[in-house]
């Protein structure tokens, strides 16, 4: 089961608005499905990250996309805890 946090789903919409006010809505929509999509694998596949720079946790890179989904494995649950631009400063904590 793949669980988002507030932060994520917030973090996900800003870059959808992001996208859309310096491309298109089209473009927004589809790199917002890109990411969507390529989280959704991780239910199958849950340890297809990489290790992340925040211990407990592993990072999605997501292709064709400047874009990273930060994950936490616990039990039967993948939680989604961010998604940043590559660009972005990376947290020292979630």
């Amino acid at each position: 089961m793949i669980e988002w946090t507030e932060q994520a789903i917030r973090q996900l919409d800003q870059a959808h608005d992001h996208i859309a006010l310096s491309n298109s809505e089209e473009v927004a929509i589809r790199i917002t499905m890109q990411i969507v999509t390529s989280v959704q694998q991780l239910g199958a596949f849950p340890m297809s990250g990489r290790a992340g720079r925040v211990p407990g946790t592993r990072e999605l890179v997501i292709l064709n996309t400047p874009f990273i989904a930060a994950y936490a494995i616990d039990k039967a649950r993948i939680v989604i805890l961010a998604v940043y631009h590559s660009a972005q400063p990376w947290p020292e904590g979630f």
